[in-house]
């Protein structure tokens, strides 16, 4: 898992246990998840979250001004502290190497400790707000909210840093010996490849870490009197979360990713080829990926450069057929992309350069499939058959890849162990390899 503030907000999470407790994964939006900011979501898939978009406003800016502000409540400091060191050391004698000999050291070191505090509304003082009128000049996103084409939700808690701090975290890969050369008879490659990481992320007094929200309803005139005995011209109701339905069968996902897949193949190969071509050199920036997906989750069809740029000005083209949504295609994927961390975003762009996605996926339905439906930790055995074409540092790249989803793999064994918190990242990873890989045939 990456040594990012994403993986640390994700650990804070599951430490403060809080129901219906969300993680910031950006830190440079760290400060734009405060009480009332107002927050969209577009999901595009059942099987991996969407993210939490700050629409830059907050509830109190749309609302008609100079009425009290309901009080926040503030907790009392909550220290929190985690450290992971992990090394692995082997040959890596399954059976897809069994003609080269290969070692293989995996390592990594993080943790962090940090200081938060709650600042909350209570339901009761935010019934306060549920019936104030709008200011009459709405912003475009209140008039998507009303036409049903966004889902709004304000941040009614957050979980914030009281003290400047700094977290540090290192992994290393090391593969070393010989392996054989797919599809080259008797053919053997010896040497030596190696890639470090090291991470230094500075987060500032006040930085949100974790949140939690409730959806926003806007309603017009008619409903809103209708339901709530409200008048004017709309007004604004933050009710519970509503979640979204999860299917348990991998044909659910499989379908899901097949029929997006085919969507991008009926594109022509020239703009399959912008789009390649324009994702490759952004996986090793998460932050700009994520510039393009707010973008696109906003409409914002505007100027940005770099590759981003590129794949904006595609979707400003009339070439595409009008039966072919591309956005929200693009989107798909980016939303996927985001489910992963910064070590395997940069495993990818290596796994497109040396064509392994096809490999890959096909090793990653092989997990996905028989224990898609199980809620326990379960052994299960990696197919020699599906390992052989990936040797020498392709096999140390996918092993790396599976084991930052939360997959427990031996080096030297291919029996391992499913977890269930490794659902959602391996479908992600299954979603992207299937749309990189159909990228690549162009």
């Amino acid at each position: 898992m990456s040594r990012s503030f994403d993986w640390v907000c994700k650990d804070v999470v599951k430490k403060l246990q809080g129901k219906d407790l969300s993680p910031v994964t950006r830190l440079s939006d760290a400060m734009k998840f405060r009480q009332f900011a107002i927050l969209q979501r577009t999901p595009q898939s059942l099987f991996w979250k969407s993210e939490d978009t700050p629409v830059g406003y907050s509830l109190l800016q749309i609302l008609e001004p100079n009425l009290p502000v309901p009080e926040p409540e503030v907790s009392a400091p909550i220290p929190l502290k985690h450290t992971v060191s992990q090394k692995l050391k082997a040959n890596t004698g399954v059976n897809a190497i069994a003609e080269g000999s290969v070692s293989a050291a995996y390592a990594k070191s993080c943790g962090y400790e940090i200081e938060v505090r709650c600042t909350s509304i209570p339901d009761s003082n935010l019934e306060s707000l549920q019936n104030r009128r709008l200011l009459d000049k709405e912003p475009s996103f209140v008039k998507d909210c009303r036409m049903g084409r966004k889902d709004l939700y304000v941040v009614t808690e957050a979980f914030e840093v009281t003290k400047d701090t700094v977290l540090e975290g290192s992994s290393s890969v090391d593969l070393s010996g010989k392996a054989l050369i797919p599809h080259v008879a008797k053919a053997q490659a010896q040497g030596q490849w190696q890639r470090e990481t090291t991470d230094s992320v500075p987060i500032q007094k006040g930085a949100v870490v974790a949140y939690k929200k409730k959806q926003l309803v806007i309603e017009k005139d008619t409903c809103g009197e209708k339901m709530w005995g409200a008048s004017g011209s709309g007004h604004m109701v933050p009710v519970g979360r509503i979640e979204e339905p999860f299917q348990q069968d991998f044909k659910h996902l499989q379908n899901e990713v097949s029929g997006k897949t085919e969507q991008l193949a009926m594109l022509s190969k020239d703009i399959q080829e912008v789009v390649f071509s324009s994702l490759l050199p952004m996986l090793s920036d998460r932050e700009i990926l994520y510039d393009l997906m707010n973008k696109l989750e906003l409409d914002q069809l505007g100027h940005m450069d770099g590759p981003g740029g590129a794949i904006l000005d595609q979707l400003r083209q009339d070439s595409i057929p009008p039966w072919i949504d591309l956005r929200n295609l693009i989107l798909y994927l980016l939303q996927a992309l985001m489910e992963l961390s910064d070590t395997q975003l940069n495993l990818l762009a290596l796994s497109m350069e040396k064509r392994l996605l096809l490999h890959q996926r096909e090793l990653v339905k092989s997990i996905l499939q028989p224990n898609f439906k199980y809620p326990w930790n379960i052994p299960f055995t990696l197919q020699p058959q599906l390992l052989a074409p990936l040797q020498g540092e392709g096999l140390t790249i996918t092993y790396e890849l599976l084991m930052e989803c939360g997959l427990e793999i031996e080096l030297n064994n291919p029996r391992s162990t499913w977890d269930l918190e490794a659902k959602m990242p391996l479908s992600a990873l299954y979603g992207s390899l299937s749309f990189l890989q159909q990228l690549v045939e162009t």
